[in-house]
Formats: C-alpha cells, structure tokens, sequence
C-alpha cells in the first residue's frame, strides 16, 4: 500500500475494527479498548511493525480493498491475516480470494510453515470462503444472551 493512503487506511481500519468487536458482543469501551491494544502493538508509533505487510488488493489500477499480514509475536514461521477487506459491492468477485492466495505465497516466501485467521462469528461469507480455501477451525467461542430473572 503506498504511503500516501496508508494512514487513512489506518484510521479507518482501526474503526472498522471497533466496530466488529462491539457487533460481536462486547460493549463500545471494551471494542475501543481491546482495538487500541492491539494497534499499539502492531503500529508503534503509528508505523507498521517492519515484519508485517499491507497490500492494495488491485481491480487493474483501482484499490478495491486491502490485506494485512505478518507474523505472530516470537513465532516468526507462524503468520496471521490481521485483516482483509474487499468493498462491499465488489465481494464474491474472487478478489478475496486471490488476496488470500497472494497472502499465503508472500508469508511462504518469508519463512512460514503456517497462517492463521480468526473471524466473527456472525461473518459467514468470510468463513466459507477460508473453509473453501483449506482454513480449519482451532477454537470456536459462543454465547447466549439471557433475558434478566424476573
């Protein structure tokens, strides 16, 4: 991703990411807290950490969404998709995939034997596309919301 849109990628990426956590559940300050914990850790500075890498996912010239890739903390061979978005009107098009399959070749390429994901449980179509493309489940969380005792 070039520079120039890298920081309103951060921004908007870090909102999205809020915005996720609080549809899976957890209150607006949990979200908030939770986001900021983790792009402390992989922004330092606001500068990505130099092992990971973001990447335009490209329509010929045009930017139609992103992935986000590196490895887990003092497990360099075991990388992560952090995140990958593709716009929402061009979804079921293939970027996704191919963006997925890049991704792997770019991790294999620097050292990994693995790749992992985690995904919201409430976004079935990401989760059948990793399924179709050999993802497996590793840990499953659920929940159950109550009605108050009366």
């Amino acid at each position: 991703m070039p520079r120039e849109r890298f920081d309103a990628w951060l921004l908007s990426t870090h909102e999205d990411y809020v915005a996720s956590r609080i549809e899976s559940g957890e209150t607006e300050i949990q979200a908030r807290e939770n986001a900021d914990r983790s792009f402390a850790a992989n922004f330092p500075g606001g500068e990505l950490l130099a092992t990971h890498r973001v990447f335009d996912v490209l329509d010929g010239d045009e930017p139609v969404g992103y992935l986000w890739i590196g490895p887990q903390p003092n497990r360099p061979d075991a990388w992560w998709v952090f995140d990958v978005e593709i716009l929402p009107a061009l979804r079921g098009k293939g970027f996704g995939r191919q963006a997925m399959l890049l991704g792997e070749s770019e991790a294999r390429r620097l050292g990994a034997t693995s790749i992992g994901l985690n995904v919201f449980g409430y976004n079935t179509n990401a989760r059948g596309l990793y399924e179709s493309l050999g993802y497996e489940a590793t840990a499953i969380q659920m929940s159950k919301s109550l009605t108050p005792a009366l």
